[in-house]
C-alpha cells in the first residue's frame, strides 16, 4: 500500500465533521436559552430588580454545580475564576437585566449582536487570531440582520439601557476570549468551570443588590417560575454547554452563535406577545441565520470545494 498524502491525513473525516456539528448545535442551545430572558423579565419578574435578579439566576445554579463537581478553585484559578465570573456572569447578568427592564421588545437583544466584532478584536489582541475579512463581513451582516428583525422604529431610546446592552456584549466578549486563552485547569471540566464562575459572579452581585435594591418581595407564582427558569435553564444547564463549546471550537465562530439570542427573543415576541413579523424582519432573520452558519465554516472550507 502506498503512503497516504498529507492532504488525506489532515482532511477532516465524516466523524470529525459530525462531531463538530453536534458540538456546535449543543453550544447553540445556550444563547437560545438566554434569548428567553427578555420575555421572562418583562412578563413574569417584578420590575426594578436587575441586580437581585442576577443573583437569583446565578448563585443557586453555581452552588448546585459546586455540590455536583465537588471541586474548588486553587492557586491562580482563584483570581481567574473571580475575574471570569465577574465578566461572564456578574456584570453580564446585571447589564442584561438593566437593558431588558429599560428597553422594549427585542431591542435589548439587538445590541448584543455586536459581540462577534468585539470578539474578533480581542481575539487578535489576546490570542493572536488574525480576524479574516470574511468573518468580519459576516459579523456586519449579522448585526444588520438582527437589526432588521427587532428594530421597528417605534420606541423611545433609553440611553442607560442602550449603554447597558452594548456593555453586556463587551464584557461577554472579554470573558469569552479570556476563557479560551486560559483553558481549563488539569482534571476540570466545563461543569466545574461553570460552577466556579456562576458562584463568583453571584457573590460579586450580592452586596450591590442588597445595597441598591434589596430583595424582591411578594413574589407570586409566575415570578417564582420565571426565576426558576432563568436559574435552571438559563444558567445551570446552559453555561456548562457554553464553556465546553468555547474550549473546543474557534472563539470567533462561537461568538456568532450569540446571534441566536436576539433571534429567539424576536420569535418569542411573535409567538407569545402577538408581535407581527414584517417582510423586512423575515429578511433580517435570513441574514442573521446565514451569517451565523457561514461563520462556522473554517476559511479553507469556505474557499475550496470538498474533495475526496
Amino acid at each position: 500500500m502506498g503512503a497516504a498524502s498529507p492532504a488525506a491525513i489532515t482532511a477532516p473525516g465524516p466523524a470529525l465533521v459530525g462531531g463538530t456539528l453536534g458540538l456546535t448545535a449543543l453550544t447553540a442551545t445556550a444563547p437560545v436559552s438566554w434569548g428567553t430572558t427578555y420575555l421572562v423579565t418583562t412578563e413574569f419578574l417584578p420590575p426594578g430588580y436587575p441586580l437581585a435578579s442576577g443573583v437569583i439566576r446565578a448563585l443557586p445554579a453555581g452552588l448546585v454545580l459546586l455540590a455536583i463537581t465537588r471541586r474548588l478553585p486553587r492557586g491562580r484559578w482563584l483570581w481567574r475564576s473571580l475575574l471570569l465570573g465577574t465578566l461572564n456572569i456578574g456584570a453580564l447578568f446585571a447589564l442584561l437585566f438593566v437593558a431588558a427592564y429599560r428597553l422594549p421588545g427585542g431591542v435589548a437583544a439587538t445590541l448584543t449582536a455586536v459581540l462577534p466584532l468585539f470578539v474578533a478584536g480581542l481575539a487578535f489582541l489576546l490570542l493572536g487570531e488574525k480576524p479574516t475579512r470574511r468573518r468580519l463581513g459576516w459579523g456586519l451582516v449579522g448585526v444588520l440582520g438582527v437589526g432588521l428583525m427587532v428594530l421597528r422604529g417605534q420606541f423611545s431610546f433609553d440611553l442607560l439601557g442602550i449603554l447597558a446592552g452594548i456593555a453586556a456584549a463587551g464584557v461577554l466578549a472579554g470573558g469569552l476570549v479570556l476563557t479560551k486563552r486560559w483553558g481549563l485547569p488539569d482534571g476540570a471540566g466545563a461543569a466545574t468551570i461553570a460552577g466556579w464562575q456562576l458562584t463568583a459572579g453571584g457573590i460579586v452581585l450580592v452586596p450591590l443588590a442588597l445595597g441598591f435594591e434589596g430583595l424582591p418581595s411578594g413574589l407570586d407564582l409566575p415570578a417564582i417560575g420565571g426565576y426558576a427558569w432563568l436559574s435552571v435553564v438559563g444558567a445551570l444547564l446552559s453555561f456548562p454547554m457554553w464553556f465546553r463549546g468555547i474550549g473546543k471550537l474557534p472563539v470567533v465562530a462561537v461568538s456568532f452563535l450569540a446571534l441566536l439570542s436576539p433571534m429567539t427573543a424576536t420569535l418569542l415576541g411573535w409567538l407569545f406577545l402577538g408581535e407581527s413579523l414584517t417582510a423586512w424582519q423575515g429578511v433580517g432573520f435570513t441574514l442573521a441565520l446565514t451569517a451565523m452558519a457561514a461563520a462556522q465554516l473554517p476559511p479553507d472550507a469556505a474557499r475550496t470545494p470538498a474533495r475526496d
